[in-house]
């Protein structure tokens, strides 16, 4: 280590007891020195998305969140408990992404010391993280940390979304919790695209947001003539394919049950069988708790299955998954935006009000950690 970077760091673990009891906790650990084709970077933004409050605090009962020291606790009710069981009794660090400034790079990386850099793999509610060269983005000059933090899960998985389409050959899709950064995202990237997108969101004040940026079919859930809405949306766009970020309650079901309305009123031949067009529903997120619910008024040609950003890029192979990744640092600051509530410190993250607001995933509480950031003690 060089005499202004640390030989410790902070890094936010979050543990959950046989006995449910959640525990987060800033521990104090080494920053391990880079190797051949390796960099330390000194994270300074870190984007709080639902995957990682997931991890952060398992299925704890928000209101039992308390602040006790140095940690905050919690309790995952007896009932929820067992969905936890394969990370009983584990220390586990926080957070799948991040950006930052490389402060040391070993041999072969070089080339990236001094550089803004996007990085991905866990780990990164912490200081400083060492990581692979090869598995960071270096960003645009010009590019703050924070305009980079979500350079990762919410843009590659909006390009996913919009390739998985291609891929299937349909030629429009629908997309609930269509408010959130990655509902934004996806909204300017279907515009660029020539893609007809349908917008689900939950309030008028989404379907305002969503407006402003040139959305055109939107549909609010909690209207009375939604599902009325949502036939005429599809009528229009001509779309099969749907991501539910919400995995439970029975959105899907409406979703599927209007797209078998519009193809049945297309003037296709009575079918008991429904018509023969596949309609797809991806679920990628879990913000409702609920059992997915289905009432099969569609058919039998349709599938709901899950959707996965890793497995997709897996899929998809290095080769063109570097492709995405080049799109997403050229068009950072303009079709991949993101924009944050507030930006909070690592000790902010044991503050119990503050995380049970971010927790609640309501449009407008997207929060930015910056671990680079003065601690209260």
């Amino acid at each position: 280590m060089n005499s202004t970077t640390p030989h410790t760091g902070l890094v936010l673990h979050s543990a959950i007891g046989a006995d449910g009891a959640l525990c987060l906790s800033l521990d104090r650990a080494a920053i391990a020195a880079p190797g051949a084709d390796e960099i330390v970077v000194q994270i300074k933004a870190a984007p709080i998305n639902p995957s990682d409050i997931g991890l952060l605090l398992g299925a704890t009962d928000l209101a039992t969140l308390a602040r006790k020291g140095d940690s905050l606790t919690g309790q995952v009710p007896p009932e929820r408990l067992p969905a936890m069981a394969a990370r009983l009794d584990q220390k586990l660090p926080v957070g799948n992404e991040a950006a930052g400034t490389v402060v040391l790079a070993g041999p072969g990386a070089e080339h990236l010391l001094g550089r803004t850099v996007a990085i991905f793999g866990g780990a990164m509610y912490a200081q400083y993280r060492t990581v692979r060269a090869e598995e960071c983005l270096p960003l645009p000059d010009g590019t703050t940390p924070a305009q980079g933090a979500s350079a990762f899960v919410n843009p590659l998985t909006a390009l996913g979304m919009v390739e998985t389409l291609r891929r299937e050959g349909h030629k429009a899709l629908v997309h609930t919790a269509a408010a959130s950064n990655l509902g934004q995202m996806l909204v300017r990237l279907c515009q660029a695209d020539g893609i007809p997108l349908v917008n689900i969101v939950r309030s008028e004040e989404q379907a305002q947001l969503l407006r402003q940026q040139g959305a055109v079919h939107i549909c609010n859930s909690a209207s009375e003539s939604f599902r009325a809405d949502l036939v005429t949306a599809i009528d229009a766009t001509g779309a099969t394919l749907a991501f539910d970020a919400t995995g439970g309650g029975t959105l899907a079901s409406d979703i599927l049950t209007a797209m078998e309305q519009s193809l049945t009123g297309r003037g296709e031949g009575y079918s008991r069988y429904g018509s023969s067009v596949l309609k797809q529903v991806y679920v990628y997120g879990g913000l409702e708790p609920r059992p997915l619910t289905f009432q099969r008024s569609f058919g039998l040609a349709w599938s709901v299955s899950g959707w996965l950003l890793t497995y997709f890029l897996d899929k998809i192979g290095p080769q063109r998954a570097s492709q995405l990744q080049a799109r997403v640092a050229a068009e950072i600051a303009t079709t991949f935006a993101s924009h944050y509530a507030a930006e909070i410190s690592l000790y902010d993250m044991l503050d119990p009000a503050l995380v049970g607001k971010f927790a609640r995933h309501a449009t407008g509480t997207e929060f930015l950690l910056n671990p680079s950031l003065p601690n209260a003690n």
